[in-house]
């Protein structure tokens, strides 16, 4: 969770770097836009790798699914980083509603990286003798 976590971390600078660029007239870096994209897609991976291990856990301990919020919190999470990664593929497109979409879903996946965070917490001290 701490890689995605820093992985968010990155591409909040980046994304706020290149937010800057194209509407003050900032001079863009060459690595910046690939930098964002790279890690874009190496969040999207860690969250469903996150989302695998978390599934085999439970069902590996509990034998089924749902004992706890963070399932919630989690598929939450895995929905939003969806959703922003595939708007990104429309902004390139010109798409006018694209850019919209995938800023305000990574405001609130901020929330849903914080509840992922909270309950998955709580489910570690269950672990802990």
């Amino acid at each position: 969770m701490g890689l995605s976590l820093f992985a968010y971390l990155v591409l909040g600078i980046t994304g706020s770097m290149l937010f800057f660029k194209r509407n003050y007239g900032h001079r863009q870096r060459p690595w910046l836009q690939p930098v964002h994209y790279i890690t874009g897609w190496v969040m999207v991976i860690l969250v469903l790798l996150l989302l695998m291990i978390g599934i085999v856990g439970t069902l590996g301990h509990y034998g089924s699914l749902g004992h706890s919020e963070h399932i919630v919190a989690g598929l939450s999470a895995v929905a939003l980083v969806l959703l922003s990664a595939s708007s990104s593929t429309q902004i390139s497109q010109k798409q006018p509603w694209a850019r919209s979409v995938h800023v305000g879903t990574n405001i609130a996946l901020l929330l849903g990286f914080t509840w992922v965070s909270i309950s998955g917490w709580q489910v570690v001290q269950k672990y802990l003798p």
